[in-house]
């Protein structure tokens, strides 16, 4: 097996920079995911729900109090993968991903459908995200934006073609069993790539993030090549890691918000079911087409002004959504929110090592990751309270902004700590 590695490593890497294929990799990891995203789900719930003689809100607690409990398991994971490495953890989280879907899929009652969700969001909404954008972030610097846009376009194409695929799989073999074929298709997708093409940092090999020489100076490496980067007990002590992290908090709860309550908003504005879900498309269009362009600003921009930008993207969206009455201003409000859900996306994996940099990575994304997921979970309970308070979601929206527009104006004060202090740690 290793020797297979090595010759695989070494008609690859005299043909070009072996990053490509890391790339090529982790973004299929991403895709992968797809098991554990909120889109797949959200085909088997009424089946779920009535094969189980449970409620629909019952499948959605359940969901949302395992997705809460999976999310504080990350941190520990985001250790290992420092550890361990990227490839031996993913490898690792790959098999277990298929072991979990399958084990959905034999749910019996609420107690294994919540032990079922669980595993399945932290293995693959957490760990499988976590591990793809490190391998992108350590074999990427200067070009780090770019390819994590690129990275993206996997969870872009899940959201595209899983949904489609389970329901093509129910009406074929049932719910249940659809679960055992999406676990065997993770299996036999991403474990040979991962054990054959996988490596975890390029310096190990004799190469340099973007395939750069080895005198030029990165992000992440010193003057002389040293992989640097702050341990995850000083990052949390910068200034950097709570604006970085109050942000992403902010906007994984708020975008959440809005994907979660689009059809019921529009609803209550006069407009159809049918345009509600077709904007979905259209932002999910506009999304893919816009992150390499995203990637690229990111690179060759300050970070600080994107994350600022996105922010503020976001709040014109949460007070926009109020505003959409017709067809017309819902494609206008589609347009923005795809550029924003690409935005966002993109930052997912760029900002911690841009910031932090690439020695003690995992540890550190672990920590965002779990910010992320706990706020995705969360973000939807302030609207649906409002509402259910109210009868109107117009008011929680207009001060849900407020909170996204105080965030883009705290993200112009970033500034990035010494990499270097911490490099021979």
């Amino acid at each position: 097996m290793k020797q297979i590695r090595s010759y695989i490593l070494k008609r690859l890497k005299a043909q070009f920079f072996y990053g490509w294929v890391i790339l090529f990799v982790a973004t299929l990891a991403m895709f992968a995911s797809g098991p554990g995203q909120s889109h797949t789900f959200s085909v088997f719930v009424d089946l779920i729900a009535a094969d189980l003689g449970i409620t629909t809100t019952s499948v959605a607690t359940a969901y949302a109090l395992a997705t809460l409990i999976a999310a504080f398991a990350l941190t520990r994971m985001g250790f290992f993968v420092d550890r361990y490495g990227a490839r031996n953890v993913l490898v690792v989280v790959a098999i277990f991903l298929g072991f979990a879907c399958i084990a959905f899929g034999a749910a019996i009652g609420v107690i294994t459908l919540s032990l079922s969700f669980m595993v399945l969001r932290f293995f693959g909404q957490g760990s499988m995200m976590l591990g793809a954008t490190n391998l992108v972030a350590q074999w990427f610097s200067s070009k780090r934006g770019f390819a994590m846009s690129i990275l993206m376009l996997g969870f872009s194409a899940s959201m595209a073609i899983h949904p489609k695929l389970g329901q093509w799989l129910i009406d074929q073999v049932g719910w249940r069993e659809a679960w055992f074929w999406l676990g065997v298709m993770t299996w036999v997708m991403m474990i040979p790539l991962l054990w054959f093409l996988t490596h975890d940092k390029p310096e190990p090999l004799g190469l340099r993030p973007d395939g750069a020489a080895p005198e030029e100076t990165m992000d992440g490496n010193s003057s002389n090549g040293d992989l640097t980067g702050l341990k995850a007990g000083s990052a949390v002590r910068t200034p950097a890691f709570w604006i970085v992290g109050t942000g992403l908090f902010t906007t994984a709860m708020l975008i959440t918000t809005l994907f979660f309550f689009q059809v019921s908003i529009f609803d209550q504005q006069g407009l159809t079911g049918t345009v509600a879900t077709t904007m979905f498309g259209v932002s999910a269009l506009i999304m893919a087409v816009t992150m390499p362009a995203i990637g690229k600003t990111l690179d060759q921009a300050n970070p600080k002004y994107v994350f600022s930008f996105t922010l503020l993207l976001l709040a014109i969206c949460l007070y926009g959504i109020t505003l959409v009455t017709d067809a017309k201003t819902a494609i206008i409000y589609a347009l923005a929110f795809g550029v924003l859900t690409g935005a966002n996306m993109t930052l997912f994996g760029f900002m911690w090592a841009h910031y932090f940099g690439r020695k003690h990575l995992g540890s550190i994304q672990g920590i965002g990751q779990a910010s992320g997921v706990i706020g995705a979970s969360l973000g939807p309970l302030p609207l649906g309270i409002a509402f259910d308070m109210y009868g109107s979601y117009t008011g929680a929206l207009h001060l849900l902004a407020i909170l996204p527009a105080a965030c883009a104006i705290l993200a112009l004060f970033l500034v990035r700590p010494d990499h270097g202090m911490e490099k021979n740690a």
